[in-house]
């Protein structure tokens, strides 16, 4: 007589592994490595090619499809001055199937087409992806020569210097020229932007000691006598001005033609009282028509 069949034998078979779906493991492949990478941005090790960019993930990001990856990392490492973040990934089949690049503080990602899950090259239409370069005319000059097509010359308008190519891969890109920064790394102002910002003061000794205690602001020597440079007052370029009659922030504001500018001040009722050379530009200490001081400036 046979004993009964116990039903949980099944469960003792031998394992055998299983080949998964191309499709998952490409996509885990892709998970794996977006891990590792913000493993290594919280202080992990990683080997590079390149010594790592201040680029990070943002909260929208570019993620290519290129027909020829390899040629395309070293089509934007000329033409984009990119850095390349790792080594990528290269599948059993030789292509690559994950790659990351820093273009300034952004990281602009890229694999090699996968029909099967529809990650396939543009057609040079459609939407087009912005980058900033120090200057457009080169970068868009440097893309031509490695085998970009130009869309729209590079033109300047009121948002700059810019113009449009189309990349060997079917990419569309808005080449612009990045805004000069100033100290603090923000764009410096344009035509009636606030430039600087300085609060003048009668005795800055005092004035140190209580806004210090009071705001918690700290103070560095600036470049001329009894200036210094405000730390922790939230704006981008301020200071303090000991030894002046006038009390109160007094604003420095962007102009293109300064001698334009001063004209228009005398027709609305103001008054100009010294114009000078400074080392960072052209300047015009003025008074509104209501007898507010204030600096013209122009770069």
């Amino acid at each position: 007589m046979t004993e009964p069949s116990d039903p949980l034998d099944a469960l003792r078979d031998p394992y055998q592994p299983a080949d998964p779906d191309p499709r998952f493991a490409d996509a885990l492949r892709l998970s794996l490595r977006r891990a590792i990478l913000d493993t290594v941005a919280d202080g992990g090790d990683m080997t590079t090619t390149e010594t790592p960019a201040r680029a990070d993930y943002h909260s929208l990001g570019t993620y290519l499809a290129v027909s020829d990856a390899r040629r395309a990392l070293d089509f934007y490492e000329r033409a984009f001055g990119a850095t390349r973040r790792a080594e990528p990934i290269v599948l059993d089949d030789g292509r690559i199937g994950h790659a990351e690049l820093a273009i300034g503080d952004s990281v602009l990602m890229l694999a090699e087409e996968f029909p099967e899950i529809g990650h396939v090259e543009g057609s040079g239409g459609g939407a087009a992806i912005r980058v900033e370069v120090p200057d457009a005319d080169t970068a868009v000059a440097r893309a031509v020569e490695l085998g970009a097509t130009v869309q729209h010359e590079v033109t300047s308008d009121e948002h700059g210097r810019k113009g449009t190519i189309v990349d060997p891969f079917h990419q569309r890109w808005l080449v612009v020229q990045a805004p000069r920064r100033s100290s603090a790394g923000v764009a410096e102002p344009r035509h009636g932007n606030a430039g600087y910002f300085t609060f003048t003061v009668p005795d800055d000794e005092a004035a140190k000691a209580f806004y210090g205690a009071v705001l918690g602001w700290q103070f560095g020597a600036g470049f001329v006598d009894r200036a210094w440079r405000i730390e922790g007052s939230g704006l981008p370029d301020a200071g303090l001005w000991g030894g002046q009659p006038y009390p109160g922030w007094k604003m420095m504001y962007a102009v293109d033609d300064l001698d334009a500018a001063v004209e228009r001040v005398g027709a609305q009722g103001g008054r100009v009282r010294e114009v000078g050379q400074q080392p960072y530009g052209r300047t015009a200490d003025c008074v509104d028509n209501q007898g507010v001081e204030f600096w013209l400036w122009q770069q």
